[in-house]
């Protein structure tokens, strides 16, 4: 196929869409265009200026932003991997679409963090000429850039059929992601300062959530672009979806499993500054993100409507992975701001630090962060036309 000729089917397939598609495109356009204005201008004016952080809480939306869209790239292409790279069939149908998110989640979370990264460029350059080997986030910048180069390639090897290629991508995907994951974790886990975060389980937890993210992520814009094409999804793709629900399932057991234990852990013998931020969670100014969206959005009311729909009932299977996406992003906005709102003197007994760091996101930093779903969305409704719907090949083994 010619250039020409690729780019006549290009347009021919972005004018065969109806006005519904063209006004959902427009307006995550113009979200991830607010956003990206918001970031300049907080990057030209001073984040200290147009940011509500402060020294006491470095750490705002952006960053669990950020947490949040890469934890779903991981997830994603876990997930992904399981069908391709490992062979299990009822999960190859998922395996182009799982890739592509995993692609496109990871460039949103490189979006947020830019706005948060005072000069990005610079950040890039140095992270080449002048690497810290012994830093946590280094390694996981870097991971997460390599992740990104290898799931492109084994994304278009995938589309050219190359299926050697792009297993061998995908397996080195795959390790990069956990590695890039497990460093994040070590970012928090590491930190002797904060009592909230601080402790080995951190990795673990981050790699078990991930999973359970990236097979709610995938049952939803599943179901979205099948509803998108107007088609009904074959019997193939449900076997797909029932498989997803059969992770997200076991995923949301798990999670919750580790979210009482931890809870449990932060509560006995009220150590310091944990047990202050576990009960900011429990009763406290975060007790409605708690038990409203990390425990009821994220974990229980999905697992109810999982079970319910027994991995047949697309509807319901559509609402709690809907629930679930929602509820997630809180549980990384409680993680990131619960952890610094305990102040680190707290547990010395020093009277100006008794109390919690009171925070809440500027305008500017909650258009950055809309601005990351705005790209999530736009990215998604151009890949469904440029890419057919990642329709599967019948010889993909």
């Amino acid at each position: 196929m010619t250039l020409n000729e690729l780019e006549s089917l290009l347009v021919d397939r972005i004018k065969s869409c109806s006005n519904s598609y063209y006004l959902a495109l427009l307006i995550c356009a113009l979200i991830m265009l607010a956003g990206s204005a918001a970031g300049l201008m907080a990057t030209v004016g001073g984040h200290h200026i147009y940011y509500n952080v402060s020294r006491e809480l470095t750490w705002g939306v952006l960053i669990s932003t950020y947490i949040y869209f890469v934890v779903t790239s991981t997830g994603l292409c876990l997930v992904s991997s399981i069908g391709h790279i490992f062979g299990v069939e009822s999960f190859v149908p998922l395996a182009k679409r799982a890739v592509f998110l995993a692609i496109v989640t990871l460039c949103a979370g490189f979006f947020v963090i830019s706005a948060e990264i005072k000069v990005p460029i610079r950040m890039m350059l140095y992270n080449i000429i002048s690497p810290n080997l012994t830093s946590n986030i280094w390694w996981m910048g870097t991971l997460y850039g390599v992740a990104l180069i290898v799931m492109i390639l084994e994304f278009a090897f995938l589309y050219l059929r190359k299926y050697r290629l792009a297993v061998v991508c995908g397996f080195i995907a795959v390790i990069g992601e956990i590695a890039a994951n497990s460093n994040l974790a070590g970012v928090f886990g590491l930190l002797n300062g904060r009592d909230f975060w601080h402790g080995a389980y951190l990795p673990i937890f981050f790699i078990a959530s991930a999973v359970m993210t990236g097979a709610a992520v995938l049952i939803f814009f599943h179901v979205l672009a099948y509803r998108l094409r107007g088609e009904p999804m074959n019997e193939t793709m449900v076997k797909a979806m029932n498989a997803c629900c059969k992770v997200a399932i076991l995923g949301i057991c798990i999670v919750s499993f580790f979210t009482v234990w931890r809870m449990v852990a932060l509560l006995a013998g009220e150590p310091g500054g944990a047990y202050l931020g576990a009960m900011a969670l429990i009763r406290g100014p975060y007790a409605v993100n708690f038990w409203v969206f990390e425990i009821g959005l994220a974990l229980l009311l999905p697992l109810i409507l999982f079970i319910c729909s027994r991995g047949t009932n697309l509807r319901l299977m559509f609402v709690g992975s809907a629930l679930m996406i929602v509820g997630l992003f809180f549980m990384r906005y409680n993680m990131v701001i619960v952890g610094q709102a305990v102040p680190v003197y707290y547990s010395l007994g020093v009277n100006e630090a008794r109390g919690m760091i009171e925070y809440f996101p500027s305008y500017l930093e909650i258009l950055v962060t809309l601005g990351g779903f705005g790209l999530t969305g736009c990215l998604f409704l151009l890949g469904e036309k440029i890419f057919d719907g990642h329709k599967v090949d019948p010889h993909h083994h």
